[in-house]
């Protein structure tokens, strides 16, 4: 009889253990793509959210991210939002556009007068509107916008005017309006993968590429490219997207959180790219990288003509907002 009741008392305590070692609600990770390198503010920025987001809900949630292509090329994981292969995304406005046309518009070359437009917009209720237009196409959620540089033209000769691009092989991103640029000043754009650039330029399979001095450090295209010539012809972002399915899995309190949360990394990385643009003209040249400024006036003349082209995704009423902002 005792040592039945000993069993019992046993039992039991070894019960209670077990379900006070158990939380009220198993932590969920959210897996957060990207195809930048590991290094970049977009990165380090994103893993310190995870501890922010776990905090913010009580350790319901958290955040494992991965860089560099990891989970696919940018189609892929825009793709991925939907199948809930993966939660959370950066990718350019012109991915996004895919799926809901107008996003695009903040993409295009030319499309603001300087950073403080970028900011002014990123703020207006014509991005909130835009973001809105986009979930009720796709199920998916944008939070945030984030800073990507300004794209500037390298290539292993100087780049001083259009007349110099004149069927030159340059490489974009697989997104049509990445093309306008390049058709404006008669070059030919060539659509290749992110992480293919580098031995593309290499190999001498394009001539040229764009991206942000950023980007160009961390991916070491100066290493490839004697030229990076001051275009700006895009001040670019990326947008932060929670899936559908990730985001109608938290209750409100929850998205709140993941909101705010991703708005402070955002910020985050934003700052650090600012920055490093202030830096980086003479760090390339330091590394013996010939940075050439040139006059933007005749590249932005060239390309605003395509603005309401056939290229446009966006309306005359979307575009004459965007550019009423002030």
């Amino acid at each position: 009889m005792k040592s039945s009741l000993l069993y019992a008392f046993g039992a039991a305590a070894l019960a209670s253990a077990s379900l006070l070692a158990v939380p009220a609600q198993a932590e969920t990770v959210l897996k957060w793509a990207h195809v930048y390198e590991s290094s970049e503010p977009y990165h380090t920025c994103a893993v310190a959210a995870s501890d922010k987001l776990k905090e913010a809900t009580d350790g319901r949630y958290s955040i494992e991210v991965f860089p560099a292509s990891s989970l696919g090329k940018e189609v892929d994981i825009n793709e991925g939002l939907g199948l809930g292969t993966v939660d959370i995304i950066y990718t350019g406005q012109l991915f996004a556009g895919r799926a809901y046309g107008p996003i695009a518009i903040g993409g295009a070359p030319y499309m603001f007068r300087d950073y403080d437009h970028w900011d002014k917009f990123r703020n207006s209720d014509l991005f909130a509107e835009l973001s809105a237009g986009y979930e009720e196409a796709t199920g998916n959620h944008i939070t945030s916008l984030t800073y990507y540089g300004e794209r500037h033209a390298t290539s292993n000769k100087p780049l001083n005017g259009p007349e110099d691009m004149n069927g030159l092989k340059i490489r974009v991103p697989n997104a049509p309006l990445y093309m306008m640029f390049p058709k404006a000043v008669g070059a030919n754009p060539t659509p290749i993968a992110f992480a293919e650039v580098y031995l593309a330029l290499q190999q001498g399979t394009v001539d040229a590429q764009e991206n942000p001095l950023p980007t160009i450090q961390a991916k070491k295209f100066y290493e490839v490219q004697s030229n990076i010539n001051l275009t700006g012809h895009i001040t670019d972002a990326l947008l932060t997207i929670v899936g559908g399915p990730a985001w109608g899995a938290m209750d409100e309190a929850d998205q709140q959180a993941l909101e705010g949360v991703l708005d402070n990394t955002a910020e985050c990385a934003t700052n650090e790219i600012i920055k490093a643009e202030k830096e980086l003209v003479q760090w390339f040249r330091d590394e013996g990288v010939t940075v050439n400024e040139v006059d933007r006036t005749p590249f932005r003349e060239a390309t605003m003509k395509l603005h309401m082209g056939e290229d446009a995704t966006w309306d005359q009423e979307t575009y004459d907002r965007l550019q009423a902002i002030e």
